[in-house]
């Protein structure tokens, strides 16, 4: 229970992760029916880009600092930024960032009246921050609770559609083998819904151990992406993406922003990006800068 993200709010990791969340957030709007969020590691939804202990790592600046400094997007791709861009509060003016909002606040941003989010949290200052700050949204139950054990409860919602996020911290050793079961519990109760289960890839057979236990438990329609920043910082370098019956236009915008991603992200050598599907056969993308 020693994890705080406000050290790594903001960071590349997070540029990566929301910008997709807030894709398939998006596509889940589009119909007029309700769906349900369900973040099983919330944190505390919103973090202040001065504390102390952001400004110790100070990752958020080679993260969605670059974003406020990026100037000339491609047209192509203003479209699919913009909305992630609104959440994060950065507009043409590239001012100051002085906050990053979390999964639950981004959420909250692109839920309507009629949708509902349930949001975990085990670290009790964060749990009591997070309730407090949504404690008068009636769309929204912030809960001091592992979200492990929430993921079992919750599962199916009654809107029968809606997202998962699986984003731990990764602070326990068997937390891969917590992280499946917990997944496959729920996937075998709820097959229809949207999984996102974020990871640290700080080495390959991490990575391979987690698709490998996806192929052999037979998930279809699982996407996995990855980014790599490269250089020789010391830290994280290397994150993925496993999405679960992810929407039918995500491939489609992911392969045309990961390329992007990529190069604004990037800190050196070895910087690069990975998509492809963990059973199906087809086009695999792997590409370095």
């Amino acid at each position: 229970m020693n994890y705080h993200h406000s050290f790594h709010a903001g960071n590349f990791a997070d540029v990566f992760k929301h910008i997709f969340i807030v894709r398939i957030l998006l596509y889940l709007c589009l119909k007029e029916s309700p769906f349900r969020m369900i973040d099983t590691h919330a944190g505390e939804g919103f973090y202040d880009l001065n504390c102390e202990e952001a400004n110790r790592t100070s990752e958020w600046r080679e993260g969605i600092g670059r974003l406020v400094d990026c100037k000339g997007i491609d047209s192509s791709l203003i479209d699919l930024l913009q909305p992630y861009l609104s959440c994060v509060g950065i507009d043409d003016n590239h001012q100051t960032l002085n906050y990053y909002p979390g999964s639950p606040m981004i959420a909250s941003r692109l839920m309507r009246q009629q949708d509902r989010a349930i949001f975990c949290e085990l670290h009790p200052e964060s749990s009591s921050r997070l309730r407090r700050r949504f404690a008068y949204d009636k769309r929204i139950k912030s809960l001091h609770l592992d979200g492990y054990v929430g993921l079992g409860a919750f599962i199916p919602p009654k809107e029968r559609r809606g997202l998962v996020l699986i984003d731990p911290p990764f602070e326990q050793k068997d937390e891969i083998a917590t992280l499946l079961s917990t997944f496959l519990l729920a996937y075998r109760k709820w097959p229809t819904g949207i999984y996102v289960i974020w990871y640290p890839i700080k080495d390959p057979d991490f990575d391979r151990k987690l698709r490998e236990e996806i192929f052999k438990n037979k998930i279809p329609r699982t996407l996995r992406l990855s980014l790599a920043i490269g250089g020789q910082a010391v830290g994280l370098k290397n994150n993925g993406l496993l999405i679960v019956n992810p929407p039918y236009t995500f491939e489609d915008e992911a392969r045309a922003l990961m390329p992007f991603l990529t190069r604004l992200l990037a800190r050196g050598e070895n910087a690069g990006y990975e998509i492809d599907w963990v059973l199906r056969e087809g086009e695999i993308e792997r590409s370095s800068i």
